[in-house]
């Protein structure tokens, strides 16, 4: 895949069967014709996938064809002036069979009160395998116990993107007070999180693994990135959030 964009949106949601947004590749577009953004990672959105407001959701054959529509259309996206890199969204299913060349990381995704992964199963532990040999980071948005446990016992080599800066998985200082920003194998991305975390996050843990994104369509991608710009960091540093960091991360994925 040719990441030849100087900026890439490391986190973006896009489809069109959940219409609560206007989340489609047309309005992201709109967003960031014009800006410096030339490349975007993109997954699908949460109700494209499952029934979030339903915790004993259980799975149909009409989510399977929602799932396997939202993935396809993914796959379809791009243009001349903007470089797609879809990611795999993966449910209870641990559908890894659904994975192609095209893909180049995961989104694994769930908040308090939503449908539980199935970490116990055997599938999970399959769908990590084929992670882990493919060499795919995983942008992983859980609950703070079940961040840890994925971390440090589930998944302990695989390359984990705790997204926000921690804000959704516990929060930034939780993540910190358990010591897994340190670890070699997690990364993080700057999407909704303030000013002052990232610079703390640089100062501590270095900017090699941290990237810029924007949470479309819950953050607007042009006032994000205009937020790392502002910021008092050497140009060497913004460039590596912005783009640099992510391209060394997807080098070696899914080749």
């Amino acid at each position: 895949m040719d990441l030849k964009g100087s900026i890439i949106d490391s986190h973006a949601h896009c489809g069109i069967q959940d219409r609560s947004f206007d989340q489609s590749f047309e309005s992201y577009y709109s967003y960031v014709e014009g800006t410096q953004i030339e490349g975007v990672i993109m997954f699908s959105p949460v109700m494209e996938i499952y029934d979030r407001y339903d915790p004993y959701f259980e799975d149909t054959m009409h989510w399977q064809k929602k799932r396997k529509m939202s993935n396809e259309y993914l796959l379809s996206l791009g243009s001349k002036k903007l470089t797609v890199i879809p990611y795999l969204f993966i449910w209870n299913d641990f559908q890894v069979e659904s994975l192609t060349d095209m893909h180049k990381g995961i989104k694994w995704h769930r908040h308090a009160s939503e449908p539980v992964y199935n970490y116990d199963s055997k599938e999970c532990k399959q769908a990590i395998a084929e992670i882990k040999r493919r060499n795919m980071p995983v942008v992983y948005e859980e609950e703070l116990e079940n961040t840890i446990v994925f971390i440090k016992e589930l998944a302990p080599k695989i390359r984990v993107i705790i997204p926000h800066l921690g804000g959704l998985n516990g929060g930034y200082k939780a993540i910190a007070a358990h010591n897994l920003w340190e670890r070699p194998y997690v990364y993080t991305d700057t999407s909704l999180a303030s000013a002052f975390e990232i610079s703390d996050y640089i100062e501590r843990y270095g900017h090699e693994r941290i990237m810029f994104g924007s949470d479309f369509p819950f953050g607007d991608p042009e006032s994000e990135l205009i937020k790392i710009q502002k910021m008092n960091l050497k140009q060497h540093i913004k460039e590596a959030i912005t783009g640099k960091n992510i391209k060394r991360l997807l080098s070696d994925s899914n080749v």
